[in-house]
């Protein structure tokens, strides 16, 4: 329909949809959405790379060690030998060369 006269012209916002009267070069409702149009237009992709990834369950990456018998396991509490309960080491991960479990003050000579 082509508008006549004095008749307003109602628009959806391309930003909420909110129908808006246009008046002038007008695109958006409120300028609340013109600015998250313009973030929208200028953000680069890298900016979205930097989301944080969820939070890691901290026991899978700590290292346990039994005091009866010295077994050391990734992630687990229980020793399987002797079913105690073990000691917590530290934070690490298994050793790329050999596949024990080592703490990363251990690989940092602390």
């Amino acid at each position: 329909m082509i508008p006549s006269g004095n008749d307003p012209v109602t628009m959806p916002c391309p930003v909420c949809g909110t129908l808006f009267v246009a008046a002038g070069k007008r695109r958006y409702c409120r300028d609340a959405c013109r600015v998250a149009a313009h973030r929208r237009r200028t953000r680069t992709a890298d900016a979205a790379a930097l989301v944080p990834p969820p939070p890691a369950r901290r026991r899978a990456h700590t290292i346990y060690e039994c005091d009866s018998c010295g077994t050391r396991l990734l992630g687990k509490q229980r020793c399987e030998d002797c079913g105690n309960f073990m000691r917590s080491v530290g934070i690490g991960g298994l050793c790329p060369c050999c596949d024990e479990p080592v703490t990363f003050d251990e690989l940092l000579g602390r």
